[in-house]
């Protein structure tokens, strides 16, 4: 297991449609943040969609990744059209071997059949190339069903990408859901998180804190995956609330990741 960043650690820096911040971080400006962290690998996920630059850029990319040392994963959003090809060239391109997929788009929404279609569809191209296409749990679908999906594609290139928090909206905690898909996981999002009650007490609120701060028990949760005889790289990902203004939010953003990176590096040297 190596840890890494992504581009959901630097989610605001990047950009949040109505939150555009003055100077946008791009993929190069990623790499360079990672090797300042001291990290190995970076996840380049759909808020920086790698298929939409040119061929000179993710060349540069490339050549910029070997020489800080780093290693790129893919990650993609939706799977209709040609999606998941585009993807699989991309992990080719930069040497992945992963391509995270989160299933829905904002205006595509596939029921199971379709799902299972499409990704048994995919199988055999990513078999050949040895690339696993790593689903994201992600809201809609309960740990459980995101097992039927993969058992019905029936592929050794398939596999969870296994997110600490994403389940909440499927009404699952993360004790259910890493018991259920760590047998199934690829790669891993650590993304810690609290629990509050507002303070009117008619609610509760989720929102995000540095890794290792908040209720997420990182020894656990790399213990079972090791039960499991599962090592994926572990990449941070942060839910950071928004303060006063944008350029704030993005200080304690980075701040965050700082902070997330030392005190994960204690369960994870590498």
């Amino acid at each position: 297991m190596h840890l890494g960043i992504g581009s959901y650690t630097y989610t605001w820096a990047i950009g949040v449609s109505g939150y555009p911040p003055r100077q946008p971080l791009t993929a190069a400006g990623l790499l360079n943040q990672a090797a300042a962290l001291g990290v190995g690998v970076v996840q380049i996920c759909d808020n920086l969609p790698l298929d939409r630059l040119p061929l000179g850029e993710l060349a540069a990319l490339g050549r910029q990744a070997k020489e800080l040392g780093l290693r790129v994963e893919v990650g993609a959003r939706g799977i209709a059209d040609d999606r998941l090809d585009v993807y699989l060239q991309l992990a080719r391109r930069f040497g992945s071997p992963i391509c995270r997929v989160v299933l829905d788009t904002s205006d595509h929404h596939p029921p199971l059949d379709e799902i299972v279609s499409t990704l048994r569809a995919a199988m055999p191209d990513y078999e050949r190339a040895e690339v696993t296409l790593a689903v994201e749990n992600h809201d809609r679908f309960t740990a459980v069903e995101f097992v039927r999906i993969l058992e019905r594609v029936g592929s050794d290139r398939v596999g969870i990408c296994l997110d600490t928090v994403n389940s909440f909206g499927a009404l699952e905690g993360p004790r259910v859901v890493v018991e259920t898909l760590a047998p199934w996981t690829v790669s891993l999002h650590i993304k810690d998180f609290a629990i509050r009650r507002v303070g009117h007490a008619m609610g509760f609120v989720v929102e995000g804190t540095p890794a290792g701060q908040g209720r997420l028990d990182v020894p656990w949760l790399l213990e079972a995956l090791a039960r499991s005889g599962r090592d994926p790289n572990a990449i941070l990902e942060l839910w950071t609330p928004p303060q006063a203004d944008v350029e704030a939010t993005i200080a304690l953003e980075e701040a965050w990741a700082r902070e997330s990176v030392q005190n994960l590096r204690r369960w994870i040297p590498g």
